[in-house]
């Protein structure tokens, strides 16, 4: 934890922009009216926004999430927020970059399904965001201005002012009731949680196999990517935060609740080949189970919808 030269709690350090991509308002402005655009998409009906609500912490609540024409993809929308911080991004955790990442919904079949050309004509033909190209970045409205702008305006979205990070890095003890407390001391020196979820931004930022199926299936996660059987079943390690808005869970949604995400790991998976050594059975009272999942929802910080109001 830093603190600001003002005195405020300040849990992560300032986002590092890439060199070709420095954050400004004007950048940040266009990348959100980009970001809440549903021309982005071929028939006009799906944003980025329409798979990342801001009210549900830039999720969707849907087990899949929905493209064009009700085309359906594989996996569950993940939360944006601080994804600034995330030295890789998409559940593959293969993609360095968000303005990388800005690509792939625009371009995927069951997404938006826009080819980037066609794209750029359409979004040329609107003279505010020529305007806002020629003005920020000195060149005609092009994909370089799209990813972006995209990026940037993604870059804002921080999220770490829970009552949770209030009481652990702000120092507000009575902050937490003793439920919430209990519920941090079993996941943090109880139960092997911290080893795959780590403040303070609850992820490891890898991809792990967390034991979720014993066949994979058609979506057989990060091997998808490169082809390397060690790679089998491992998706990106999710960040807690905000986990009480977030859910269906897991990569495909398929636990719908808290319950069901500590019965899962309780059980200590499925026991798929190549799970993650992490993962061990554990035994909670159901008290303890009711206090693990006040902690979670201590997480919870909505400050952010200020700016979205």
């Amino acid at each position: 934890m830093c603190r600001s030269g003002h005195g405020e709690m300040q849990v992560f350090s300032p986002v590092v922009s890439p060199e070709d991509n420095p954050i400004t308002a004007e950048k940040v402005e266009l990348g959100r009216k980009l970001f809440f655009d549903k021309r982005l998409s071929i028939n006009e009906t799906v944003s980025c926004a329409t798979c990342h609500v801001p009210e549900f912490a830039f999720t969707d609540r849907k087990k899949v999430s929905e493209g064009v024409f009700g085309r359906l993809t594989e996996r569950n929308s993940p939360t944006l927020l601080n994804a600034g911080y995330l030295p890789v991004v998409m559940f593959d955790a293969h993609l360095t970059s968000l303005e990388m990442q800005v690509i792939v919904p625009i371009q995927e079949h069951v997404e938006m399904d826009m080819k980037m050309g066609d794209l750029i004509q359409r979004l040329q033909k609107v003279d505010e965001y020529q305007t806002a190209a020629r003005k920020i970045f000195n060149r005609e409205f092009d994909p370089f201005v799209l990813t972006r702008s995209i990026s940037a305006f993604q870059r804002t979205l921080i999220s770490s002012n829970s009552r949770f990070d209030q009481y652990y890095y702000g120092k507000k003890k009575s902050i937490l009731n003793k439920s919430e407390e209990n519920g941090w001391k079993l996941f943090s020196e109880k139960l092997y949680c911290t080893k795959c979820h780590t403040p303070p931004h609850f992820t490891t930022f890898k991809a792990e196999n967390n034991g979720l199926y014993k066949d994979y299936g058609i979506d057989q996660g990060r091997f998808r990517i490169f082809h390397d059987s060690t790679d089998i079943g491992k998706f990106k390690v999710p960040s807690l935060r905000n986990i009480e808005l977030t859910y269906p869970y897991m990569h495909d949604g398929s636990l719908a609740t808290l319950n069901e995400v500590i019965e899962h790991y309780s059980k200590g998976g499925v026991q798929h080949w190549n799970q993650s050594p992490i993962i061990q059975s554990f035994q909670l009272t159901n008290g303890e189970k009711e206090d693990l999942k006040a902690f979670l929802k201590s997480l919870t910080d909505t400050s952010y919808m200020k700016k979205f109001r």
